[in-house]
């Protein structure tokens, strides 16, 4: 920040599941990867986040209370999944302790990288300023948490023009921040092997099409990523396993840029309108094309030097785009991550916004 300024920062991360190596999702990479860019630059910074993760990131483990339930209230027809319950507490102990006027010089700003609802409801209590950054559509608890207090709910960014507009009608002021990746840990490949797909096995990533536009391209695909719904894995994608398809197991770090920098091209298969895609943006660090289904933000990282898109659900297309993908040009990608979506773009993006919100 201008004049060499370090901050405190209270950085509000997933009560579910840790910030560390290998990464359960797209929210937890992004998360360590800010947290780590803010901490090489000198920020203070404390991420509130799940048991077990990274303690290199100044980690201040969420609280997550399990409270002890009568018979009679374990009976009830309305009882809450426990989980959730777990989860609501954590936080709301978190922003009780954040908006304690009595520590309002612990902090200089507090940004919000969770998906829960009670950081921002309770933003208003809290004396410094609190970011929050949307990762997802409109969901039912955040729209109604925005609209808690009559003061607002702090100030909002969006990690991509369609989210924002996603937004809109309730955030009409969300400043785009594209998420980063770290260039220098998502290293450029010598590309030239077969397909790669990588990501959360759930239905909405569209695995399985990948597997689809990879036999119908004749080329061997290897699929790697946490097997989030297994019901899904055994009944889609693990009849699919065998010949040219293989799955890699939920990689971690260099073994996973390895992988992605190895491969011809990478497929990416949203069935739904991806607020962001930070696997399009490693893919290009690494120096692999991307082909992929034109849902949500992906248009907005992707050009024609680097990757295609076609329509949805379009398996014979996103074929044909791998033959057109291989002839792209390997540093027209990497030069796209390095000017539009590094990690220390993004975090000069948010040090301005910390610095317009303090000055």
């Amino acid at each position: 920040m201008s004049g060499g300024r370090h901050l405190s920062i209270a950085l509000i991360a997933s009560a579910r599941y840790p910030i560390r190596e290998p990464f359960a999702g797209g929210l937890e990479a992004h998360t360590w990867a800010l947290a780590s860019a803010l901490g090489r630059r000198g920020h203070h910074i404390s991420l509130f986040a799940a048991p077990g993760s990274d303690p290199a990131l100044g980690v201040r483990e969420l609280a997550v209370h399990r409270p002890r339930l009568s018979a009679a209230a374990r009976a009830d027809l309305s009882m809450t999944d426990p989980a959730v319950l777990n989860e609501h507490h954590a936080y709301l102990r978190l922003m009780l302790d954040l908006a304690d006027r009595d520590g309002a010089s612990a902090y200089d700003i507090v940004h919000n990288n969770s998906l829960h609802y009670l950081p921002v409801a309770m933003a208003p209590a809290v004396p410094a300023p609190v970011v929050t950054t949307l990762h997802t559509p409109p969901t039912p608890w955040l729209e109604s948490a925005i609209q808690t207090g009559p003061a607002g709910a702090g100030v909002f960014t969006a990690v991509s023009r369609h989210t924002a507009r996603a937004w809109q009608p309730l955030v009409s002021a969300a400043r785009v921040v594209h998420n980063g990746v770290d260039v220098h840990r998502w290293t450029a490949g010598p590309g030239g092997g077969g397909l790669v797909w990588y990501g959360r096995i759930v239905p909405e990533k569209g695995p399985a099409l990948a597997i689809a536009a990879a036999s119908a391209a004749g080329l061997p695909l290897t699929l790697a990523g946490p097997v989030v719904d297994r019901l899904y894995f055994r009944e889609q994608v693990v009849p699919r396993l065998g010949g040219r398809v293989r799955y890699a197991g939920h990689l971690a770090g260099a073994e996973l840029a390895g992988l992605v920098g190895s491969a011809r091209a990478t497929l990416v298969t949203p069935c739904w309108d991806e607020p962001y895609g930070l696997v399009v943006a490693e893919s290009l660090a690494c120096g692999t094309p991307v082909c992929g289904f034109d849902r949500g933000a992906l248009g907005e990282i992707l050009t024609p030097d680097c990757g295609r898109l076609v329509p949805y659900p379009d398996v014979v297309a996103l074929a044909a785009a791998v033959g057109e993908a291989g002839g792209l040009s390997r540093r027209a990608c990497r030069e796209r991550a390095e000017s539009f979506c590094s990690v220390e773009h993004m975090t000069d993006r948010y040090e301005s916004l910390y610095e317009e919100l303090l000055s």
